[in-house]
């Protein structure tokens, strides 16, 4: 077992908390709204980036390549300042949802480059150039643009022309759990000798000034070099640091007379040390060396193609000697905190991360491959942050009244009570939780840390966060919405995951989770099915834009619409449910009741998607081959939404197969859901798969018998209509040249195939599903299909594509999809990565092309990245991918395999 390895095991101990500190400092606090205290909810305009330098906040901290504790009590973070600028770098900048011709979008160059699970290691770079900051052209231009333009970039920027830019490089190596390092490595990029002044800063997050009572902690220096940090509840920290280096010392504090023109109370501020480094005012910091934020800052002189380094360490003062620390896993004495001991620790941390990563690749798998997986992986780790958000004490600061609370954003979660660490999708656009987001990030995350992952599932399960009446929270902006219900999913494929690395698996946390979904399952069936039927509704499910309408607003006809994506998540669910509810009918028989009542609702569900009461219209077009929503008018009659998206493909993804196991309990749960079935005939086309055994005796529930199977296969498998060189498209490539259309009332609504970013502002930001590809569904999609193969075997083989005469089986199907996903990455035969698209400085410079963004979504004819650019949550399932694809085959697959 290699040395990370070793350190994940012993992470739970209370004396060895290797996971206490990590990058868990956000990259944008300003624009949330938590920090939003406005009277209109306008959080992007009510906490802007000009204010976040200045203006002290409730819930959390930022920074630039930062680390924290687990509470994010403590904060650890660089800030640059090139001499031309005229604010401190201290968190990324980029333009609000008002500002972007396609929404939010940070306008910076910076990447994650490594990170073990513990984060016994971290590596991080950004790009800064060497002019001043185009802030005033990024916002100016981009307000000039239309949804139909390309985003103006910093690259677009004309600013790092000449290669005039650094290169900073910032590293962290923990020697102990409480004992970490920092190296930042700043490369001159430019032809010419510059100046970079580089700010190790540390800062106490402020939670003495709202009114709770809290004890104010302290920083001082307390030698050349040395600045002593003392916390209540964490206890007291040295930072060390070179002792030459002046340190500067001001107050976490709103500045209220540059933001608000009233008087401080203090003349030290939270912008105090930027004033002094970038206005020369030296008053704006403590000539008295004391405070709650600090730096020491370093002037450095970086020579052309050159590099400078700076160094500094924080080590908690009672835990040990600072100077005589031994790493529990062998390391040599450190010694000296910035001396020798400092070069061995990160060197060995470096060793030991590339062992890790060794561990998760084969000789099968290429450097390029290898690289990719790394990178996303180390992305995905990076992108766990502290959360906390006390909704109930938000409202009660907005003066919500106590009983209704009515009038705010969230008024109806007052119990949501966030305080942990949880993997955002992305930690500067998407700086908080969303449910089937994360998902799918503890999906990806079980390769490397099963035990956080599914931390991840229960946590939104727990009492803390489950709404009352079942409801998981959707996301921040509104905890109301409803996103898919992946999560009995996700639970199942982690375990699988833990199965894998132990043998064992974890029927414990099955059975935990299990018993919190059937409150979230027991919502959706009373609050998503109000007429009964076994058809759902649920809104946008996590869609955005795919539909005709709004499909989280009151409809324009009026009426109802039934969701083909909502049915078949649901059946999907009732899958899920089932197999989690068989695997513990071992403990206890009450479970082998529940498994009956899952797999009867599932039948229930299947009879629905082909016949819906009096409805004139069926979810399914037999003419068409293919599944639609169905709008219901208040008169009774009813029309399909005949858009050919991913509302349609995923009924192809409630597809599970179930092993039988050599035990009496299976044949008992058939007979008996088969003698439900012999009571209920109209319910027995449900059981047409289920009835008959495939390859290996197996069983399978699927909303597609092998007719429609073969039809919506035939679609998705079309290059002209969904399958793409890089993965299954949202939206039909059919609509570029044939849109749908709806009329009401005189006004057209219009569906058309888009590719890249949309031109709808339905549900604002980035929000597009008219076209790119995304990885949460696509991956979904394999799972069907390797499923749907265990039970159909090596006989069963359609066109791939179609029309192309080249037969393929299932199995070879969800292959290809997965290559053509992970072609998203990798360079061609021209060295060039489809991912980049036409950015030359990306495809060419050799400082710049092996920086991989795994980004929200692809182009759907060219695979570059679009929306946010850090999504390393759910596109991090590249990496489940690759290693899928180094180490299992047909002959070895199991279904269990993919959950």
């Amino acid at each position: 077992m290699d040395a990370e390895r070793i350190r994940l095991a012993r992470s739970a101990a209370p004396d060895a908390p290797w996971r206490r500190w990590g990058p868990y400092l956000s990259e944008r606090q300003w624009g949330t709204v938590r920090e939003d205290y406005s009277a209109d909810g306008d959080a992007w305009n009510s906490f802007p980036h000009d204010h976040a330098r200045s203006r002290a906040y409730r819930w959390g901290e930022d920074g630039l390549g930062g680390v924290s504790d687990d509470k994010q009590r403590l904060c650890l973070s660089m800030a640059l300042w090139n001499g031309r600028d005229p604010i401190l770098k201290e968190r990324p900048f980029g333009l609000t949802n008002g500002e972007g011709n396609h929404g939010e979008d940070v306008k910076e160059y910076y990447f994650h480059l490594d990170s073990t699970p513990t984060h016994s290691y971290l590596r991080y770079l950004y790009k800064y150039p060497q002019a001043a900051f185009p802030y005033d052209d990024l916002v100016r231009t981009g307000a000039a643009r239309d949804r139909r333009s390309f985003e103006y970039e910093l690259l677009d920027t004309g600013v790092f022309a000449g290669d005039r830019y650094f290169d900073v490089f910032v590293e962290y190596a923990k020697a102990a759990p409480d004992d970490l390092l920092m190296l930042v490595t700043v490369a001159n990029r430019g032809p010419e000798d510059a100046v970079l002044h580089v700010l190790p800063t540390l800062w106490f997050r402020n939670t003495w000034s709202w009114g709770q009572g809290a004890d104010r902690p302290v920083m001082r220096a307390t030698g050349p070099g040395v600045i002593r940090a003392e916390h209540h509840e964490l206890g007291a920290y040295r930072l060390h640091c070179s002792a030459g280096v002046p340190l500067l010392f001001t107050e976490n504090e709103t500045n209220h007379e540059r933001l608000h023109g009233s008087r401080n109370a203090t003349p030290y501020v939270k912008d105090g040390i930027g004033r002094h480094v970038v206005g020369g005012e030296a008053g704006a910091v403590n000539p008295e060396l004391t405070g709650t934020k600090a730096a020491a800052y370093h002037t450095l002189t970086v020579p052309a193609g050159g590099e400078a380094t700076v160094r500094v360490r924080l080590a908690e003062e009672d835990a040990h000697d600072v100077e005589g620390v031994r790493d529990p896993l062998g390391t040599a004495d450190v010694g000296d905190p910035l001396g020798a001991g400092f070069d061995a620790v990160m060197s060995a941390r470096r060793a030991e991360a590339d062992a890790f990563y060794a561990g998760l690749t084969s000789d099968t798998m290429s450097q390029d491959e290898a690289l990719v997986l790394r990178r996303a992986l180390s992305g995905l780790l990076w992108s766990k942050q502290y959360y906390l958000f006390d909704v109930e004490t938000w409202l009660a600061e907005h003066g919500a009244d106590p009983w209704t609370r009515t009038g705010q954003r969230n008024h109806a979660w007052y119990d949501l009570d966030a305080d942990d660490i949880l993997l955002m999708p992305d930690t500067w656009e998407y700086p908080w939780f969303a449910a089937w987001d994360l998902a799918f990030h503890a999906v990806a995350l079980a390769m490397v840390d099963p035990e956080l992952a599914k931390h991840q599932i229960e946590v939104l399960l727990g009492e803390r966060y489950l709404h009352p009446n079942g409801q998981v929270p959707a996301y921040e902006w509104a905890f109301g919405d409803v996103n898919p219900p992946v999560q009995a999913w996700a639970a199942r494929f982690v375990d699988s995951m833990d199965r894998g690395l132990d043998g064992a698996g974890d029927l414990d946390f099955v059975e935990r989770v299990f018993q919190k979904l059937l409150v979230n399952f027991t919502w959706w069936v009373n609050r998503k099915d109000p007429d009964g039927r076994n058809v759902f509704q649920g809104g946008f499910l996590g869609l955005d834009n795919i539909g005709v309408f709004d499909r989280s607003a009151a409809l324009p006809t009026g009426g109802t619409l039934d969701q083909a994506d909502g049915t078949a998540w649901m059946a999907f669910y009732t899958q899920t449910m089932l197999q989690m509810a068989a695997e513990l009918s071992d403990r206890s028989p009450a479970y082998e009741d529940l498994a009956v009542r899952f797999a009867t609702h599932f039948l229930r569900i299947s009879a629905s998607t082909d016949r819906i009461g009096e409805v004139k219209e069926e979810m399914w077009d037999e003419a068409d081959g293919f599944f639609y929503d169905v709008l219901r008018l208040p008169g009774g009659d009813a029309v399909r939404l005949k858009v050919r998206s991913l509302v349609g493909l995923l009924p192809l993804c409630a597809t599970t197969v179930f092993t039988p196991r050599p035990d009496e309990s299976d044949a008992r749960l058939y007979h008996r859901v088969r003698e439900f079935a012999r009571r209920h005939p109209d319910l027995a086309a449900g059981m047409s798969a289920a009835d008959r055994p495939g390859v290996g005796g197996r069983r399978m529930l699927s909303l597609l018998d092998e007719r429609k199977l073969r039809r919506v296969l035939a679609r998705m498998l079309d290059e002209e209509e969904f399958l793409s060189p890089y993965g299954i498209r949202s939206l039909s490539r059919h609509h570029a040249a044939h849109p749908y259309t709806f009329h009401v009332d005189g006004r057209e609504y219009r569906v058309e195939y888009l590719p890249a970013e949309s031109d709808s502002g339905m549900f604002g930001g980035n929000s597009n599903w008219r076209g790119p590809v995304w990885f949460p569904v696509n991956v979904l999609v394999i799972r069907a299909l390797q499923h749907l193969y265990a039970f159909y075997g090596d006989d069963f083989t359609v066109e791939c594509p179609t029309g192309s005469g080249h037969r393929m089986t299932l199995y070879q199907v969800g292959e290809e999809i997965s290559a053509r996903l992970v072609r998203i990455f990798l360079r061609d035969a021209g060295g060039r990565r489809p991912v980049y698209g036409g950015q030359r400085t990306f495809q060419e410079d050799p400082h710049w092309r092996d920086l991989i963004q795994f980004h929200e979504y692809f182009h759907g004819d060219d695979g570059a990245g679009l929306g946010a650019a850090h999504q390393t949550g759910w596109t991090a399932l590249v990496a489940v991918l690759l290693v899928m694809k180094d180490r299992l085959s047909a002959a070895d697959f199991r279904p269990d395999d993919l959950g």
